[in-house]
């Protein structure tokens, strides 16, 4: 895994992921796409295994929801975005001939002589 890589990894992830196990990660699976739809997978999970919401009557209520919504969204992302370690992933170096913009051709007709 390159530093681009690992960069956009820890941009889908957050800075918090820890690189050591993005890097076995990837030796594993082999693409950084795999890689961020398994923790992503996994968050989403562990937001799943508790209750969404919790209230205490009279003292507080505490919803999960809109995190899972969040987490629904950037698996989504995730799966639309072309991760750097891709066909046309990242920057991608294109070769065209160059021609010039004026091309001028002179043909001599004998009849305009």
């Amino acid at each position: 895994m390159d530093a681009a890589v690992l960069a956009w990894l820890l941009a889908q992830l957050g800075p918090t992921a820890d690189p050591t196990d993005l890097q076995t990660r990837y030796a594993r699976l082999g693409t950084a796409r795999a890689v961020a739809l398994e923790v992503l997978y996994e968050r989403r999970a562990k937001l799943l295994a508790e209750p969404l919401q919790l209230t205490v009557n009279g003292i507080a209520t505490l919803d999960q929801s809109a995190n899972l919504t969040g987490l629904e969204r950037q698996i989504a992302s995730v799966e639309d975005t072309t991760a750097p370690d891709e066909p046309n992933g990242g920057d991608t170096l294109i070769i065209a001939p160059l021609q010039s913009a004026h091309r001028r051709r002179h043909h001599y007709l004998p009849w305009c002589l």
